[in-house]
């Protein structure tokens, strides 16, 4: 209805869909050492390591069937990146039918025309935004996109002919994005991990743009750099260790990828415990919040994952954040996140004195789909704020500058 509540609208959206086929596979070799790389995966949880296989197996597909996750979908079209490569993205328009619902996000006065572009993370896909495309949806015109080689997009034209992928050619390819689904009017730019790199490497790259057209941003869970030096929660000897071999061995694993993609399905379960670890902070995720993540990362193969893994080593945009200055920025992560530790959110904030910097306390890398309901409130601050409106916990200080602390509820 459209007096619900943020939390009611995503319950509701989430009990009426159906769920979409996804391939199956996650094993040590590709998705243990693909997390630990980036760490967009999950389990359903550790009871599934001393759990029979038919059992664990029967639990899947009942949470497959009945999931609800992945299954929003809007008008579709293709943008053609630089190198020629199709990336495919998604429209949400605003619905005139459902001005309840602008009122209750964006409080009395109508938003200003604007587009939201969502750009995810590594091993994910413009699905893993579920929870926030439900709430916003007919609210406000938004663009969800799948970065090449992920989701719907196609695999890189250039990285079929052996070049490397980096930041700088996926901030080109937002720029493609932008160009074909927004080529006029306001933007907000919201990224997650990856997702947030690229917003980097497009202000690096096109700083007018950002003068010119973005009027607010978010960077969930991401890093400007200095990733090299991330522990994933190792002893010092392991983490060293997959320092030094993890480049090679990600590098040969694609190179057998039909190989690996038979020894994903085969010990899926095993790793399930340490998948999870990886991914969500708290103890109590919704088993389908789980199992829809794990399905994203099955999704990706083996060859994607080394392929991109270089890029995060090698990425630093420290220097293209200041472009971001004197706009309403939120800045947030997960205090448990072991991927891109809250430190480097907290690194971001610094460069941008400006932004409203907020860790979830028992949140993960994938917050967004752990503590829905937090993430969607600050989004839902950040765009009042960047449209010239205010929501009452705007008004009231929630999203002024400095760090908060921001509790499950």
């Amino acid at each position: 209805m459209e007096g619900d509540s943020t939390a009611e609208t995503a319950a509701r959206v989430a009990a009426g869909a159906t769920a979409v086929g996804w391939r199956r596979g996650a094993g040590f070799a590709g998705v243990a050492i693909g997390v630990v790389a980036a760490g967009a995966a999950v389990g359903v949880g550790l009871e599934r390591l001393t759990v029979g296989r038919g059992v664990r197996r029967k639990a899947r597909l009942e949470l497959d069937a009945a999931g609800p996750f992945g299954t929003l979908r809007g008008t579709p079209g293709t943008a053609i990146a630089d190198d020629g490569t199709e990336l495919h993205y998604e429209v949400e328009d605003i619905q005139q039918q459902a001005p309840a619902r602008r009122k209750r996000l964006f409080g009395r006065r109508t938003p200003a025309p604007v587009t939201v572009i969502f750009s995810h993370g590594y091993c994910l896909a413009q699905d893993s935004w579920h929870f926030q495309r439900a709430v916003l949806r007919g609210a406000v015109r938004a663009v969800f996109w799948d970065q090449r080689c992920h989701g719907r997009s196609a695999r890189g034209r250039a990285q079929m002919e052996g070049v490397q992928v980096t930041i700088d050619q996926l901030g080109r390819d937002l720029k493609a994005v932008i160009d074909a689904a927004a080529p006029e009017g306001p933007l907000v730019l919201v990224g997650h991990s990856m997702g947030g790199m690229t917003m980097m490497a497009l202000a690096a790259q096109y700083p007018e743009l950002v003068r010119e057209r973005v009027i607010g941003a978010a960077f969930v869970g991401t890093s400007s750099g200095k990733l090299s030096e991330v522990s994933f929660g190792l002893p010092v000897v392991g983490v060293n260790a997959v320092r030094r071999l993890l480049p090679g061995l990600l590098k040969a694993l694609g190179w057998q990828a039909e190989l690996v993609e038979r020894g994903r399905r085969a010990t899926a379960d095993l790793f399930a415990g340490v998948i999870k670890r990886y991914s969500f902070g708290s103890k109590d995720v919704d088993p389908g919040v789980a199992r829809f993540a794990e399905r994203l990362i099955e999704a990706t193969p083996i060859d994607v994952v080394a392929e991109f893994y270089p890029a995060f080593v090698e990425h630093d945009k420290a220097e293209a954040l200041p472009v971001f200055d004197e706009l309403p920025v939120l800045v947030l992560a997960g205090d448990k996140d072991l991927i891109t530790p809250m430190e480097h959110s907290e690194a971001i904030a610094e460069v941008l004195p400006g932004a409203s910097l907020v860790i979830v306390e028992e949140g993960g890398h994938l917050v967004m789909l752990e503590h829905p309901e937090e993430v969607n409130g600050h989004l839902i601050d950040l765009l009042a704020k960047a449209v010239g409106t205010d929501t009452p916990r705007a008004a009231s200080g929630g999203g002024g500058n400095g760090r908060r602390r921001s509790a499950r509820g």
